[in-house]
């Protein structure tokens, strides 16, 4: 059974963006487009230019922000609230997946590359706001992004979990790359399944898998 692997386990980090919510809701959809309004602005590249250029910095340093900071002295907080200004009120509450993540037992924290303000509002969405003892946003990693080794090192330490008591679930299987090294358990919320040896488990329903986690 898959609660054996978990029993260990007393503090639950979970991502947010399409983990918390399905992908189909395309919260990305909008911020891809005022990502690259907001480096056509910045560079005056065209559209194609920056959006290639946000794609280039996601890949090379975990987010796109991270390039902004270290090539064009961008202000985070001044990116971050325009990136992030979009609209969700299509979310719907999922009552589901609040209950199935009230019956862990131990700590459940978010911790996100977006801002602590748009994980705080997505939560609200989500009808799972109550359900969270913390929120970790990338202000509170020093703007460092996962899947950095310092930015997990950052928010682990100011949460003070133990992280081989702990389970993380992402979308993102390059984020569970530091967490598996740390002796977490991972878990990779995604459509498609993948075997990549530092993901132990995979679900493309969050609430179902959770739901076979309660003690």
């Amino acid at each position: 059974m898959v609660a054996q692997h978990f029993a260990h386990v007393d503090t639950w980090v979970f991502d947010l963006d399409n983990t918390l919510y399905p992908p189909s809701a395309d919260l990305f959809g909008q911020m891809d487009g005022r990502f690259s309004a907001y480096v056509v602005r910045l560079t005056g590249l065209d559209h194609a230019g920056a959006l290639k250029l946000c794609a280039d910095y996601w890949d090379a340093y975990g987010s796109t922000l991270t390039g902004l900071m270290e090539h064009h002295d961008v202000d985070p907080h001044h990116f971050l609230a325009d990136v992030h200004d979009i609209d969700i009120s299509h979310l719907e509450e999922d009552e589901m997946l609040s209950n199935a993540i009230k019956a862990l037992p131990g700590r459940k924290i978010v911790y996100t590359n977006g801002s602590h303000n748009h994980a705080k509002r997505v939560l609200a969405a989500r009808g799972l706001t109550s359900q969270f003892d913390a929120v970790y946003g990338v202000e509170q990693a020093d703007f460092k992004p996962k899947p950095t080794q310092d930015a997990f090192s950052t928010v682990f330490t100011k949460d003070g979990m133990t992280p081989t008591k702990a389970a993380m679930f992402e979308d993102e299987k390059r984020n569970l790359v530091v967490p598996h090294a740390l002796g977490m358990r991972t878990v990779h919320v995604h459509e498609a399944p993948d075997d990549a040896e530092h993901i132990h488990h995979h679900t493309d329903h969050l609430a179902d898998f959770l739901s076979q986690l309660a003690r």
